[in-house]
């Protein structure tokens, strides 16, 4: 199913994401996880780009294998930067040929190397030319796009960033997937903003269900997240002990889903980061909202 099929309808759901693995030993207990994953029946699940390309062979081969056994529609990542024409190119053509419907388009994150690198000579310097090379190839795709509720890392401004994702809707993009946010009113006062620039489009908010305390620290560092007060009271009170750190933080993360349900959001899309028991809860939680 085309995701922009499934965001039409008026049903709250729930999504997961899961990412291949970084190396090629790890490829069976990683598959064994998205398949535990999948055996909850989400709405759909997405499955991330190996990081560098090195290893994004097997997010076709994830994203195939779910969608095959337990007939759960997949989003497969695609990122562009350091690719060249030729290498984008054979992974549309591989997507298309594997029976992929849905696409999520994206630059990719920069290494240090490539940061400093001449970026003028880059096929692809941002993720709109991805997304028109995807549309100029002809492959019939749901395409997606990322969106940042604080702005960019590399923009100057949020005025600025909403310039820039008008680009990518207007370009081809179907639906958008939000960074993580622990605040839902910086949701809400992003989805005024955008609308207001006539962006249009089903936007889909993704959350990070935080359940240790150093998985803070790397969400600073990733996205520049802000963090709630009471999150960090969350994190001071519980983040020595394991086991209550990850019982806080499921419950936050359902907390926050709770309320963009009740404030008319439909589909929301969790980072379970293969983590099935983390999946299995948060869903258990909803389990009488989702019906």
């Amino acid at each position: 199913m085309k995701l922009n099929e499934l965001l039409a309808q008026e049903k709250m759901t729930l999504s997961f994401e899961v990412f291949p693995p970084k190396t090629d030993t790890a490829f069976a207990s990683v598959r064994s996880a998205t398949e535990a994953i999948a055996e909850l029946r989400p709405a759909f699940m997405s499955v991330t780009y190996g990081a560098g390309g090195g290893t994004s062979q097997y997010t076709l081969e994830i994203a195939k294998n779910i969608k095959a056994r337990y007939g759960v529609p997949t989003l497969a990542h695609l990122t562009c930067v350091s690719s060249t024409r030729d290498t984008v190119r054979e992974k549309i053509a591989q997507m298309r040929e594997a029976g992929i419907e849905n696409v999520m388009a994206l630059r990719g994150d920069l290494t240090s190397e490539l940061a400093a690198s001449d970026r003028s000579q880059w096929p692809y310097r941002h993720a709109v030319d991805l997304i028109r090379e995807i549309v100029e190839s002809g492959a019939d795709f749901c395409i997606g796009g990322a969106c940042y509720p604080e702005i960019h890392p590399e923009s100057a401004n949020q005025k600025e960033d909403i310039r820039y994702l008008r680009e990518k809707v207007d370009a081809g993009c179907s639906f958008l997937t939000t960074q993580m946010f622990f605040d839902n009113n910086l949701l809400y006062n992003f989805l005024y903003k955008i609308r207001e620039a006539g962006i249009t489009v089903p936007v889909i908010p993704g959350v990070m269900p935080i359940t240790n305390a150093k998985q803070v620290e790397r969400a600073i560092a990733l996205s520049g997240s802000f963090m709630p007060q009471r999150f960090k009271a969350l994190v001071d009170k519980f983040g020595t002990s394991p086991a209550a750190m990850k019982q806080a933080g499921i419950a936050y993360a359902t907390d926050q889903i709770i309320d963009l349900y009740a404030n008319g959001i439909t589909n929301v899309h969790v980072y379970s980061m293969n983590k099935p028991d983390v999946a299995m809860a948060i869903q258990r939680n909803l389990s009488d909202i989702l019906g």
